[in-house]
């Protein structure tokens, strides 16, 4: 796809996904693989300056679409940013991109032109979850479509995408739906511009039973103006069709005669559901998306349904349970996340430097003061393990000095001497006066040892060390 302009710096443009008169969808990188979808409102901003109504409008509106993230919800789109283009002043919104068809996709071939019950009950819960979210912070989307729901094939979640109209005046709002809007799935209010919590209800209600019948109670022929006029007021005065009959003559040609039977059997409780969300009159309707989600709740659970369907229904309870553990996590992360002490990055070297300077000094001790902590060693003869005792628990006894015996070298210098007096002048104390020089050492020979003897002095040696 083309790319026909910048959006903002710091975010490439990878070219439109659709466009329509309620503004252009375009896909968008960030800085590396960060990948998002960017949707542009029609109308330009001249001035960031809150004396600029438009301007005002829409900031206000962005700090509602803010609180749709302070609790994340996995039915419901993140929104990432907003602000104004580079080129054009045009007004745009950052989102998360969900990877998936939507449902209007999954209502095309190859995909079967209807929903399997199962299927619808799981869409109704997550759907429900999205809107109860946004209007329990005050904000409604006004644009709910089968477009504006994604299928996320990483989660297997059903996802409400797009608030571009959440932010319009109701002026920008009525020439919008009047000439672009989606005008099957618009509540009769919204001919006059007019948006309320319960025009998301009755949304709602028209996706249950496009996904039922294969088709919408009021098709739009063509996007002529006599035609799109014809379904308005079909909304406004026209009974809705039987979603049965409708079910019964779509059903795929490619389904069994069991499976067609067996998905005839639409719960009740679903149908009543779908009937409350139609109503003509905003006040008949269920009052909000918590209303009705705790509708859907209540049917699901307490209506007395045939086995087939009570296996859709034990998948659904199973599915909630999984968004619970889901929600769960995310609340239990936020909450690990404003816990954490932030620390300057000043005070952080502070105390990595002085973490290092504590072992550096711990282990200076180590290794200069050695004797206080003993060295275990091994015996070479024995293989028996030594632990040496510090000397400061265990005194260590005085050893005696032990005296080699001559080499034959020193038997012909001390020859003739006492051997006490060889012994101390050895260890280095006074001694009885030398013996006389004058006398040759051939005078003196040598002491011969026995070699047994001197075998015994090596092993007396060998065994004191």
């Amino acid at each position: 796809m083309s790319k026909i302009f910048s959006i903002t710096e710091g975010l490439e443009n990878m070219g439109a996904l659709r466009t329509g008169g309620q503004g252009s969808v375009y896909k968008a990188r960030r800085m590396g693989p960060i990948i998002s979808a960017v949707k542009l409102l029609p109308t330009p901003i001249h001035s960031e300056d809150n004396n600029d109504k438009n301007f005002r409008d829409f900031q206000n509106e962005v700090e509602k679409l803010k609180k749709v993230n302070e609790d994340p919800n996995p039915n419901v789109v993140k929104i990432l940013d907003s602000g104004l283009t580079g080129s054009g002043s045009l007004p745009y919104i950052e989102m998360e991109f969900i990877e998936g068809p939507d449902l209007e996709d999954l209502l095309k071939p190859p995909h079967d032109n209807i929903f399997s019950i199962k299927e619808v009950i799981k869409l109704a819960d997550h759907l429900a979850n999205a809107l109860a979210h946004c209007h329990r912070v005050g904000v409604k989307h006004g644009d709910v479509k089968s477009n504006n729901v994604k299928y996320n094939i990483h989660s297997g979640n059903y996802v409400l995408l797009d608030f571009g109209l959440a932010i319009m005046s109701d002026e920008e709002r009525r020439t919008s739906i009047r000439h672009a809007g989606a005008i099957e799935f618009m509540a009769p209010e919204q001919n006059e511009g007019v948006m309320l919590l319960q025009t998301d209800v009755y949304s709602y209600g028209i996706i249950l039973y496009e996904l039922l019948a294969g088709q919408v109670p009021f098709p739009l022929n063509d996007n002529g103006e006599t035609s799109r006029n014809a379904v308005m007021i079909a909304h406004m005065e026209s009974p809705v069709p039987d979603v049965m009959e409708l079910r019964k003559k779509n059903l795929p040609d490619n389904w069994t005669e069991a499976r067609k039977e067996q998905e005839m059997r639409v719960p009740q409780w679903l149908l009543q559901l779908i009937a409350t969300c139609l109503q003509k009159d905003p006040e008949a309707r269920f009052s909000d998306g918590m209303a009705l989600q705790e509708a859907f709740f209540n049917g699901s659970i307490d209506a007395d349904i045939s086995g087939s369907t009570n296996g859709y229904l034990l998948a659904l309870r199973a599915e909630n349970q999984k968004q619970a553990a889901q929600l769960e996590r995310y609340r239990l992360l936020e909450e690990g996340s404003k816990k954490q002490v932030h620390i300057s990055k000043p005070v952080f070297i502070g105390i990595i430097a002085g973490l290092v300077l504590i072992f550096a000094l711990g282990s200076y001790g180590i290794f200069t003061k050695n004797d206080k902590y003993p060295t275990i060693k091994t015996d070479t003869l024995s293989r028996n393990i030594v632990i040496p005792v510090s000397p400061k628990i265990h005194p260590k006894p005085k050893k005696k000095s032990i005296v080699s015996p001559p080499s034959p070298k020193d038997s012909n210098r001390f020859a003739g001497i006492p051997r006490d007096t060889i012994n101390l002048k050895k260890a280095g104390r006074k001694t009885q006066p030398a013996r006389d020089t004058s006398l040759n050492d051939a005078d003196h020979p040598p002491v011969k040892h026995p070699a047994k003897k001197r075998h015994k002095k090596k092993k007396k040696f060998l065994g004191i060390f």
